[in-house]
């Protein structure tokens, strides 16, 4: 018997009442005529559903779906508007033309590259393809990098991704962002320089040449500017406050004529300067367009009115800054709660015994988050949370022992505890210069043979297995195992090896180095806590035990305890939240308060973090620090708390409690 299924029209759509469907504020921007707009949406205040009813709008009056341009972060973001708008409206919304920069500029490029010599079948370079071909640039110049501090493949392509996002200059990126290489300034330039000769004779691009592409397209050739501008009647741009130079570049040209171009974004959430977003572009959008309207969505949908009058009073100390106040559709509930700790092991055993009084209260794991400001800020909540069996996800990466900045130097701690591991050998083995994996297996054949294999490894005899430029290095490193080996202390061996060894290596090949340094010092701290190798490594293998597990509690459903660092958490929610380390220091983090334009971003990166709660919000100040070896900081409250009114939170007293310790930790109780 053969089975039939026929293909059937959309069902028919529902006659649009925008007035019963949005708010006054959601109403206003749905139905505005054309021309510039600005639309500053607090957060939670539905700017999805807004700027979806302004695309159903746009059809529903008889603007064609091709001739309107929507343009997002994420490909998700994009396919989520335009369904909804296929069911507002009965005309084919796919005919929009959605989507990210990158993806829109990719379209464009096939259709009109030619004009750059672009080919409309030319590659587009990933990541890591990227990097090759840079290496293979480096070597092309005759630059010997073994000789000298020369950025690796990774860093040479963020700086370049960097240089073109912001339109900046080389030498001033370098010299700004990463000044441990402005020696080599002139070579990183003609480095680049080769790498775009390269790509060019190629037919390839990479992810920042689909925009900077698209972008001297509508720059140097008027036809095709004016073709596309006549195309794209309409303008809608989602998440402004996070677009960079050359973005928003692209839609001042497209938009030049019609002037139809619609921007949403909130200022107060604009967290990614560190990418090359301009924060200037939403600030500024009423300077470039006079005539712009301007609407604010403030109606907040997702906290209780104590969380927002939190979140108002936190954002209100910034300087700079569109005016908005959000206020609350639902009902009044808790204050957010300030727990003050005595250390920071004491606040991980708060996190993990207060998230099982809430369980017993009847949240679920999914209900619950832990945000913090950076990765170096997880470990002691990480393991503390698999001590009480709570089943947690990191979210949008790594847990912080899986990285590999991380697993390298443990992997230090790992060789002078057990001189035969073998895996540690080969991992760090592969770190030094010119030792591949054949040479690393060589080497440790030799050294695990002899009856004391650290001793082996720092004669010369293991060091002749090598070519001679790679023999410094190695004799390097087999010297800083031995005066590890005098050590007992984990949090010592840390300090020493960033010291002595690893911190010139993150220089190199990170473009993130200072806060993968942060990470390392903040691992000592964390290894402070333990009196031996063997209690710190037992519990770091441990760390990985529920890296699979679930709590079920249905047939198919998987419950997790969420831990996030904040730029990863933007645009989710949480019934509860709490935040660890609001001390100064740690949240705003030394790294982001060297200027007011820096400490004004990072008070935005707390506002994002306290509006993701929903209905509870913790925040957990500890009052020592264990920094490393035999030294405690007094730590003081973050000014993001200090200089809010005192009636918007209310503080939460700790009782005395006793909590398991496992052995080869030091104990620390609760304060009373």
């Amino acid at each position: 018997m053969t089975r039939k299924f026929s293909l059937k029209s959309r069902r028919p759509v529902r006659p649009i009442d925008f007035a019963s469907d949005l708010n006054e504020q959601q109403l206003a921007v749905a139905v505005a005529e054309g021309g510039p707009m600005l639309v500053i949406a607090g957060a939670g205040t539905g700017k999805t559903r807004a700027l979806t009813y302004r695309l159903a709008h746009l059809v529903h009056r008889g603007v064609d779906p091709a001739r309107i341009l929507l343009v997002t972060f994420t490909n998700r973001a994009a396919r989520e508007m335009l369904a909804r708008a296929e069911q507002l409206v009965a005309a084919d919304a796919r005919r929009i033309w959605g989507g990210t920069f990158h993806h829109i500029g990719n379209r464009i490029l096939r259709q009109h590259g030619q004009c750059l010599g672009i080919s409309a079948d030319f590659s587009i370079l990933d990541r890591e393809d990227a990097g090759d071909l840079l290496a293979s640039c480096v070597t092309d110049a005759g630059i010997e990098i073994k000789e000298r501090r020369f950025p690796k493949k990774a860093l040479l392509a963020s700086i370049s991704s960097f240089c073109r996002n912001t339109l900046e200059p080389i030498g001033t990126v370098i010299a700004g962002r990463f000044p441990t290489f402005a020696a080599e300034a002139d070579k990183i330039e003609q480095v680049m320089a080769h790498y775009s000769v390269q790509k060019q004779e190629r037919q390839l691009l990479d992810y920042d040449d689909l925009l900077s592409a698209w972008l001297k397209l509508l720059q140097e050739h008027e036809a095709v500017r004016k073709t596309l501008a006549t195309q794209f009647q309409h303008i809608l741009v989602d998440e402004y406050q996070d677009t960079n130079a050359i973005q928003s570049g692209i839609l001042d040209l497209l938009a030049r004529e019609h002037r139809n171009l619609c921007v949403v974004g909130d200022d107060a959430q604009s967290i990614y300067s560190f990418r090359g977003a301009n924060f200037q572009n939403i600030i500024c959008f009423r300077e470039r367009y006079p005539d712009a309207t301007e609407c604010r969505l403030e109606t907040n949908y997702r906290s209780t009115p104590q969380i927002l009058a939190f979140a108002n009073a936190n954002i209100a100390n910034n300087e700079v800054r569109l005016e908005k106040t959000l206020r609350a559709s639902r009902p009044t509930g808790l204050k957010p709660a300030v727990v003050t700790c005595i250390d920071h092991f004491v606040q991980s055993r708060f996190i993990a015994e207060y998230i099982l009084h809430l369980l017993d209260e009847g949240r679920e794991l999914l209900d619950i988050a832990v945000l913090y400001r950076s990765h170096w800020h997880a470990p002691e909540i990480q393991l503390e949370l698999q001590r009480h069996n709570i089943p947690f996800e990191v979210r949008g990466g790594l847990r912080f022992f899986e990285q590999a900045h991380i697993k390298d130097v443990v992997g230090y701690l790992r060789i002078v505890h057990n001189p035969l591991d073998e895996l540690a050998w080969l991992r760090l083995l592969r770190l030094l210069p010119q030792i591949g994996g054949a040479l690393s297996k060589r080497i440790w054949r030799h050294v695990a043979s002899a009856e004391d294999p650290l001793d082996e490894a720092q004669k010369d005899v293991a060091a002749n297995f090598l070519p001679p430029p790679a023999r410094p290095h190695y004799l390097q490193f087999a010297s800083l195992l031995g005066r590890l080996a005098k050590i007992g202390n984990p949090a010592e061996i840390f300090e020493r090896v960033l010291e002595d060894h690893y911190k010139d290596y993150l220089l190199t090949h990170y473009d993130n180095a200072d806060q993968r340094r942060e990470d390392i010092e903040g691992l000592a701290a964390f290894a402070s806590q333990y009196h031996t190798l063997e209690a710190f490594l037992s519990d770091v293998s441990l760390s990985g035990e529920f890296s699979g597990e679930t709590c079920e509690t249905g047939p198919d459903e998987q419950h997790f305890v969420t831990l996030s660092t904040v730029h990863q958490a933007k645009g989710l929610e949480w019934p509860v939240v709490l935040m660890p380390w609001i001390a100064d220091g740690r949240f705003p983090t030394d790294l982001a308060m060297n200027t007011q334009e820096e400490l004004e971003e990072e008070r935005r990166v707390f506002h994002v973090a306290v509006t993701r709660a929903k209905d509870e919000l913790y925040l957990v100040v500890p009052q020592l620090w264990q920094s490393g070896v035999k030294k405690q900081i007094l730590m003081k409250p973050s000014r993001f708390l200090t200089e809010l009114p005192a009636d918007v939170t209310e503080p939460m007293e700790l009782e005395e409690t006793l909590t398991d310790v496992t052995s080869g930790r030091v104990s620390t109780g609760m304060p009373g």
